[in-house]
C-alpha cells in the first residue's frame, strides 16, 4: 500500500490550525484563493509556521493573471523567498512560464537554487503548458521536488488518466501531486484511477455572513462570505484517500 500525503491549501490562520488538528501532512500557504492564490503576508507566514505544527510551503506569486514575469516581478519573488525562509518556511511553491506557455527552466532553476536546501513545488501553471510530457521533463530539469497538477484539465477527476500517465512518465524522478477540484466525495476514485500518492485541496466551507441582519447589508454585496476549514473534513479526506 502506497503512503498517502495530503497537503491543505490554506489562506487563513484558522485553516492552518485546522490542518494540524485534522491530520494534514503539510500546508500550502497563500492568500486570495479566489484569484487562484497569491503570496501571503509575512505576518500570516510567521503565525502559520509557529502555530500549525506542520511544514509550511509558501506560494510565491506576486500578482494574479499569467505566469510570465518581468525582471521586476522576479525580483519581488526572490525577495519574498528570502524573507519567507527567514520566517521558518519549509518550502516554496512557484511557477514561471515563457510567453509560449513552456516552462521557463532558467528562471525557475534560479529560484530552486536560491531556496536550497528547502524544497520547491512547481504549481498548476504546469497545466497551461502545451505539452505535459515535455513540461514534466523541463520541471525535472529545474530541480523542483514535485509538480502540482490536475492533469491538464479543469479538475483532477477529468484529468485522472493524464495524472496516471504523468506518474508513469516521471518514473520516480519527481513527485506528482494531484490538486484542483479534489473533494471528499471524489477523492477515493481519483486516488485509485491516478496512482498518485500526493494530494492537495482547500476543503473550504463558507461561513455564515454576519451582515445578513444588517440593514445596510446590500452595500456589502460585493464582498464574499468568509470561509473556514473543518478538521473533520480533513480526516474524512484522508480516510477516502487511504481506501486505495
Amino acid at each position: 500500500m502506497r503512503k498517502i500525503t495530503f497537503e491543505l491549501c490554506a489562506e487563513s490562520l484558522q485553516a492552518c490550525l485546522a490542518a494540524g488538528q485534522g491530520g494534514a501532512d503539510r500546508i500550502e500557504l497563500c492568500s486570495a484563493l479566489n484569484e487562484d492564490g497569491l503570496t501571503p503576508s509575512h505576518a500570516l507566514i510567521k503565525a502559520a509556521v509557529e502555530r500549525s505544527g506542520l511544514p509550511v510551503y509558501v506560494l510565491l506569486r506576486p500578482r494574479s493573471g499569467d505566469f510570465v514575469y518581468s525582471d521586476d516581478e522576479l525580483a519581488l519573488i526572490r525577495e519574498d523567498l528570502l524573507h519567507t525562509r527567514s520566517l521558518g518556511a519549509s518550502g516554496f511553491v512557484v511557477g514561471v512560464l515563457h510567453p509560449d506557455g513552456t516552462v521557463d527552466i532558467e528562471r525557475t532553476r534560479e529560484l530552486v537554487e536560491l531556496a536550497a536546501p528547502l524544497e520547491v513545488t512547481f504549481h498548476r501553471a504546469f497545466d497551461l503548458t502545451p505539452s505535459l510530457d515535455r513540461a514534466l521533463d523541463a520541471v525535472i530539469a529545474t530541480g523542483c521536488r514535485r509538480i502540482l497538477t490536475s492533469g491538464g484539465h479543469k479538475d483532477v477527476v477529468a484529468g485522472s488518466a493524464n495524472l496516471k500517465e504523468l506518474v508513469e512518465h516521471a518514473a520516480g524522478r519527481i513527485i506528482i501531486a494531484a490538486g484542483g477540484g479534489l473533494r471528499i466525495e471524489n477523492a477515493a476514485g481519483v486516488a485509485r484511477g491516478s496512482g498518485v500518492s500526493d494530494f492537495h485541496g482547500s476543503l473550504r466551507r463558507r461561513s455564515a455572513n454576519p451582515l445578513v441582519s444588517n440593514p445596510n447589508a446590500a452595500l456589502h454585496s460585493a464582498f464574499e462570505c468568509a470561509s473556514h476549514v473543518d478538521p473533520g473534513d480533513i480526516r474524512a479526506m484522508l480516510q477516502e484517500l487511504n481506501k486505495t
